[in-house]
C-alpha cells in the first residue's frame, strides 16, 4: 500500500481489496473512537490493543512507512532527471486506473454519466488553473494530509493523485527524502485527523452510493491527466528558494517536432503503467475466482 499511495493513479485502498484487507483495514479505522480510549483506561492496555486490532494497524502502518521512506529517494531522482519517462509511467498508472474503476459501476445510468463528467470537470478545472503552485505553510501543509488520506481508505484514488492536484506531490516527496521533520510531522498529523474524521463518512458513500462514487473517481483520475501532461507551455517563469528559476505559470500543449525523443519515451512508459495496472487488476479476479 505504501509502494502504491507514493505513485499517482494507484490506490492503495485498490490494493487493500487486492489482498484481501479492505474490510479489516475499515472497521478497525471506525472502531478507533472515544469508547476505545475508555478500554484503556478501565480493563488495561492489553483489551485495549486488542479491541484496536493493534497488530494488525501496526504491521500495517510499518510496511507503508518503510516502502515510502525507501522509494522517495528513488521517485525524487526519477522526476529530476527522467521526467518524461516518470511521468509517461504515471499517465498509463492513472488512465488505466480510470478505466478499471469505471468498470466496476454495476448500472450505468445518466447519473453515473453525469457524476463521471463532474469529476473529469472538477479535475481538469484544478490541472490546468494556475498558478502550479501552491502554498508551503503549515495549515496548507495539514490540509493536504487531511485530505490525500482519505484516498488511502477509498479504492480507485491515490493520495498521491490529490497531492498532485495540489500541487504539493514534489514537495512531499522531497521532505521524505531531505527529512524535513517539520513538514512531515505536521503532514502527519493532518493525515491523522482526516482518517479519523472522513473514514465513517467515505464508508457510508462506499456502501450506499458506490457507483456514484465509482464514476466520480473514475472522472477525477481522467480529468487529472491534464496535471501529469509533461508537454507545457511556459507562460511564467519565477526564481524559487534554492535560486533556480522554474516554470510557474503553464498550459498543456501539443509535443513540438524537437521532442520527438521525448514523446517516444512518454508514449512507452505510458504503455508500461497501463498494462500494470491491467495485469494487476486481472490478477486480482484470478485470485478471487480461485476463492
Amino acid at each position: 500500500m505504501g509502494a502504491a499511495d507514493i505513485v499517482p493513479g494507484v490506490s492503495g485502498g485498490t490494493i487493500a481489496l487486492i489482498t484481501g484487507i479492505y474490510e479489516e483495514l475499515i472497521d478497525s479505522i471506525k472502531n478507533i473512537n472515544l469508547r476505545l480510549f475508555k478500554t484503556l483506561f478501565t480493563k488495561g492496555f492489553k483489551f485495549f490493543w486488542s479491541d484496536l486490532n493493534g497488530n494488525f494497524l501496526l504491521t500495517l502502518a510499518l510496511g507503508i512507512m518503510s516502502s515510502i521512506l525507501l522509494l522517495a529517494q528513488f521517485i525524487s531522482y526519477l522526476l529530476s532527471n527522467h521526467g518524461f519517462k516518470i511521468w509517461g509511467f504515471f499517465f498509463g498508472l492513472i488512465l488505466s486506473s480510470g478505466i478499471l474503476i469505471y468498470r466496476e459501476v454495476k448500472n450505468i445510468s445518466s447519473s453515473s454519466l453525469s457524476y463521471l463528467l463532474l469529476g473529469i470537470l472538477i479535475a481538469s478545472i484544478i490541472s490546468i488553473s494556475g498558478p502550479t503552485t501552491t502554498p508551503n505553510n503549515y495549515f496548507f501543509i495539514f490540509l493536504t494530509g487531511s485530505i490525500a488520506i482519505c484516498a488511502m481508505i477509498l479504492p480507485g484514488i491515490s493520495g498521491s493523485f490529490i497531492l498532485l492536484l495540489l500541487s504539493k506531490y514534489e514537495f512531499i516527496i522531497n521532505s521524505i527524502k531531505d527529512f524535513k521533520f517539520d513538514v512531515l510531522i505536521i503532514f502527519a498529523f493532518g493525515c491523522i485527523f482526516g482518517l479519523l474524521l472522513f473514514s465513517r463518512f467515505l464508508s457510508y458513500l462506499f456502501t450506499n452510493y458506490k457507483d456514484y462514487v465509482l464514476s466520480l473517481l473514475s472522472g477525477f483520475l481522467f480529468g487529472s491527466l491534464l496535471k501529469v501532461w509533461p508537454f507545457k507551455t511556459i507562460l511564467e517563469t519565477r526564481i524559487n528558494s534554492d535560486g533556480i528559476t522554474e516554470p510557474f505559470i503553464t498550459r498543456p500543449a501539443l509535443p513540438n517536432t524537437g521532442s520527438i525523443e521525448e514523446l517516444i519515451f512518454f508514449i512507452l512508459f505510458s504503455l508500461v503503467g497501463y498494462l500494470l495496472i491491467y495485469f494487476l487488476q486481472k490478477k486480482s479476479i484470478e485470485d478471487n475466482k480461485e476463492q
